[in-house]
């Protein structure tokens, strides 16, 4: 994997667009003057959380003795579950029941940014190819930085696109990324069998 595919990989998994309506959502109840506040935090948390699993990853793997096999088909499930919900909304959104009050930590930073797919990749790009880390950290840092563009315009975003037009990403969204959770399945099918 090159750094551009690495890239475009990550943005796709964090999905920023779809995240755009989940993040209005979540801010609803907070001040206007706090939401860019509140965005930038839940950003930072996120890239923390990031960093700690592509630099300490491939530890967590060894000493917890899973396979890259075992965390690609986990990824896929985890990332095809969650990407089935976008395409086909339930009642209570894609996570569930929201939270009342400013969101902290979660739901916006874990597990809306910084996903368990998102997680799962960021250990495989390490355990396989640890080498080139460098290219791992700059392909993470400019996902990241296109996410946090994104999802700071969130209400101009809104407005620009409509409720109609947010849906109609969201579901485009998750259809993407429905097709790489069975690319990462099917990896790490052929991997275990050979």
């Amino acid at each position: 994997m090159d750094k551009l595919t690495a890239f475009l990989t990550l943005l796709f998994v964090m999905d920023p667009l779809g995240n755009v309506p989940v993040f209005l959502a979540a801010l609803k109840n907070v001040p206007q003057r706090r939401q860019l506040y509140v965005i930038m935090r839940e950003l930072v948390f996120a890239l923390i959380v990031l960093l700690l699993f592509l630099y300490g990853g491939r530890f967590v793997l060894a000493w917890l003795g899973l396979s890259q096999e075992a965390i690609r088909i986990a990824g896929a499930i985890i990332l095809f579950l969650i990407s089935l919900r976008m395409v086909f909304p339930t009642e209570g959104g894609i996570m569930g029941e929201r939270l009342e009050g400013e969101p902290f930590f979660v739901p916006l930073a874990v597990p809306l940014v910084a996903g368990p797919s998102t997680m799962a990749i960021l250990m495989l790009m390490t355990n396989s190819e640890g080498e080139q880390l460098l290219d791992w950290t700059l392909a993470l840092l400019g996902a990241w930085g296109v996410s946090a563009v994104i999802l700071l315009a969130s209400a101009p975003l809104a407005r620009l696109l409509g409720n109609r037009g947010l849906i109609a990403v969201e579901r485009l969204m998750g259809m993407v990324l429905i097709m790489l959770a069975v690319q990462l399945f099917l990896d790490g099918m052929k991997q275990s069998l050979a």
